[in-house]
């Protein structure tokens, strides 16, 4: 089932269970996907590009919540937690910090990095590999401990 079709789904047992923000939600991944199509000038988008997507309304809303939280915002940073969590369930299972540790690991071998000022290549090879899977800052995290060890 696509990712399409299963938003699709879910939005129609929120509809009947009535569960308002989760449609709410629901409908702007929805219409964020469409857009993109809309924008590549195609009637479906590729796995990857879907998932390029919901990476994008996953970080926008995180960014959201840490502003609402400093800003005192309990109420709207309550919200915003609220769609993460929906938005968690279409996401691919998150690496643990070991798996990642072990491709950054893998790709300094391959490209035989030995210092802080090769993190680009790195990343470069690493990224691909876990888009989606991993926070960029998690990765960016074990690269840097990686290269300064």
């Amino acid at each position: 089932m696509s990712l399409q079709e299963r938003l699709t789904d879910d939005m129609k047992q929120a509809m009947r269970a009535k569960q308002k923000d989760r449609l709410t939600t629901i409908r702007m991944v929805k219409a964020s996907l469409q857009n993109e199509a809309i924008k590549l000038g195609r009637q479906d988008l590729t796995e990857e590009e879907e998932l390029t997507v919901l990476n994008r309304e996953m970080k926008q809303r995180r960014d959201s919540l840490r502003e609402f939280e400093s800003a005192g915002r309990e109420d709207l940073a309550s919200k915003v937690a609220e769609e993460i969590v929906v938005l968690e369930a279409y996401m691919p299972e998150q690496l643990s910090e070991d798996e990642v540790t072990a491709i950054v690991q893998a790709a300094i071998a391959q490209t035989n990095a030995a210092a802080p000022s090769d993190m680009g290549k790195v990343m470069g090879v690493v990224m691909p590999q876990v888009k989606g899977k991993a926070d960029g800052g998690l990765v960016n995290r074990i690269v840097k401990q990686q290269l300064t060890n």
